[in-house]
């Protein structure tokens, strides 16, 4: 091969003219640029608002439902006025009002929809991770009918997650009509599922936040953006109907002191676990049911018997316990009242929640936490008066906190706190409280009660939201250069003979192909040039049979991941901007050189603590 057959090329090339475009980058497309939204986006985000307001008009429709129910199964009368059931006089005859609860939302199960079952998040949770976010249509009306019988005839669910799931299979449905992509689907699903929580609770910064930590399983503005407006509508459709009070009102509170605050983050611990054994219980329970050899059909009848019975001791047990919740925060309840609610109501909702019927599980986790947290913090004021602890706020600490330990959204139940009573002041203590729960429910646990059913499936759920490594480094930081190309003119025979000297530049198992002004025509492989069936005077230009696939110098090592991956290649030429010339060459052991580069950040160094060079030398002397 002739002297400058073969050239080597590097990113100091450049040359301050702008290039013209080679004949073979005339044929394809340069690669797309990162952005933050796009049109698409656009529609998405306008959908994501219908959406909202549909899912703020379902959420009163629901409550309208319940509170039909309740009156209907306990006071005889026709009301649609959201009632709570122990006012009723009932007397042993409540016991069977949730058995036959049960039997409708059995019934609904088999012969409508199985998917009705569970508390909601979960099953919307496993249809973004197996069944690209597409939820069947029916059960956008057979969810929340499910569940406004079961929480209607004395359930001790909150309304909260059958919201949250049709929600969700609203938005889910929406997308699939309109024939969006399974990304764009997963976004309206979140949206419809933040829309659900945001016009229960009124609090749609916790919604979207809930949004993230638990469906969207991303932090990206194409996301954030349409679940945020979904969520503020939702929110106003709320105001309309209810106004803007907060839904879990209680008496203003002090600043917390210094000895006070450490005493709540210690209560968030010591709920944190509490958390992780109310999630172990009520999978124990739904293991019991599955070894009973009773039809699954049934279980939601059989688990409301102990519903029935613990409702005619402690009617207080019954329904969704929202009342209950703003007694706990106000600090009106005496210990055996708060212990009660906390003993009872988990035994009563444990046993409804593993038979698989329909109802949500954040209201019941906020009475249980709530409570425990104000028994926690009575106590602790009465052993350390001088520290200023208040068991409303400890109450308030205990209800973020297992929801925190147990769902693992840290954010999302801290800030919800603050929504639902619109009390800054609690807001720290909280986050502390939330912090050491999730802190220690990780530690003892490795899934939660939403990700539990699937992790029992095969599925690994990812908790961690972090910048992909990759797409902050650059092309021109991990290609190989200076880079050997071979001339468009050149024969194969040349080529063939050069490959066969084993020089070190021959080593290579992909070449760039260059014209005479140095742009690139394509990029043929050792195979190629190799095993071709041309003469040996064929020019090596006329081996080429596609379109070169190429990055920039100042293309993210993200994007050049995914073209490999589009184009089935193993290696992109990196071309120069300025002149259009082939800098380097960029191939798949360049892109795990740099992951390499990212797990050596993330190791612990071998020495811990440097105090300088020459204490160093001394130690090692």
């Amino acid at each position: 091969m002739a002297e400058g057959d073969v050239r080597s090329t590097s990113s100091t090339d450049a040359l301050p003219v702008a290039p013209s475009m080679g004949p073979g980058l005339a044929a394809v497309d340069f690669p797309r640029r990162s952005v933050t939204v796009n049109r698409r986006d656009l529609l998405i985000s306008l959908l994501a608002i219908v959406i909202g307001v549909l899912g703020g008009l379902v959420a009163k429709a629901l409550f309208v439902l319940i509170g039909l129910i309740t009156n209907v199964s306990f006071y005889g009368r026709w009301s649609t006025s959201f009632a709570a059931p122990q006012g009723n006089h009932l007397g042993v005859w409540v016991i069977g009002v949730p058995v036959a609860g049960g039997i409708i939302v059995g019934l609904m199960a088999r012969f409508g929809a199985k998917g009705i079952r569970g508390h909601g998040i979960p099953e919307a949770m496993e249809q973004v991770l197996f069944n690209e976010s597409r939820v069947r249509p029916r059960l956008v009306w057979l969810k929340p009918i499910s569940s406004a019988f079961a929480i209607g005839t004395g359930g001790p669910f909150g309304a909260e997650g059958p919201i949250i799931a049709t929600g969700a299979a609203l938005g889910s449905v929406v997308g699939q009509l309109l024939r969006t992509t399974a990304d764009e689907r997963k976004v309206l699903l979140s949206a419809g599922a933040a829309a659900g929580m945001a016009a229960t609770f009124m609090s749609p910064v916790s919604a979207v936040l809930l949004s993230v930590e638990l469906l969207l399983f991303e932090y990206r503005p194409r996301s954030l953006i349409p679940t945020s407006l979904a969520s503020v509508a939702a929110t106003s459709v709320r105001i309309a109907f209810e106004g803007a009070s907060p839904i879990f009102p209680m008496p203003h509170i002090a600043e917390p002191g210094a000895a006070a605050l450490a005493t709540y983050v210690l209560i968030g611990a010591l709920v944190g676990v509490v958390a992780v054994g109310a999630s172990k219980v009520v999978y124990w329970v739904e293991d019991v049911f599955g070894k009973t050899g009773v039809h699954w059909m049934w279980w939601p009848a059989l688990g409301a018997i102990p519903v029935g019975v613990i409702g005619y001791f402690a009617p207080e047990t019954l329904g969704v316990g929202y009342s209950n919740i703003t007694g706990i925060l106000s600090g009106s309840y005496l210990i055996p009242t708060l212990l009660s609610l906390s003993l009872l109501k988990f035994a009563s909702w444990s046993v409804a929640l593993g038979s698989n019927t329909a109802g949500g599980t954040l209201a019941p986790l906020f009475t249980i936490g709530g409570a425990c947290g104000a028994i926690l913090g009575i106590g602790a004021a009465a052993l350390f008066p001088a520290a200023g602890i208040d068991p409303r706020i400890a109450a308030l600490v205990g209800m973020a906190s297992i929801f925190a330990g147990a769902a693992r959204a840290l954010m999302a139940s801290a800030v919800f706190a603050f929504e639902a009573t619109l009390q800054p002041l609690g807001l720290l203590p909280v986050l502390g409280g939330c912090a050491a729960a999730y802190l220690v429910a990780s530690r003892l646990s490795a899934t939660t009660i939403m990700t539990e059913k699937l992790a029992r499936r095969g599925a690994h759920v990812v908790s961690d939201y972090v910048a992909d490594y990759l797409e902050g480094v650059r092309s021109r930081h991990a290609m190989t250069r200076p880079v050997t190309v071979l001339r468009a003119e050149q024969t194969l025979g040349d080529v063939r003979a050069w490959l066969a000297s084993k020089t070190p530049e021959a080593r290579y198992q992909g070449f760039p192909i260059v014209d005479v002004d140095g742009h690139l025509c394509g990029v043929l492989t050792r195979l190629e040039l190799l095993e071709s069936e041309a003469p040996e005077d064929a020019r090596v230009a006329t081996l080429i049979q596609r379109a070169p696939v190429f990055v920039y110098e100042d293309t993210a090592l993200r994007s050049a991941a995914d073209l490999m991956a589009e184009a089935r290649v193993g290696r992109l030429p990196v071309l120069s901007r300025a002149t259009g010339e082939v800098a380097g060459i960029l191939s798949r052991s360049d892109i795990l050189d740099a992951h390499r580069e990212r797990l050596r950040e993330a190791q612990v160094p071998t020495v811990e603590l440097h105090l300088g060079h020459h204490h160093d030398k001394a130690a090692s002397a």
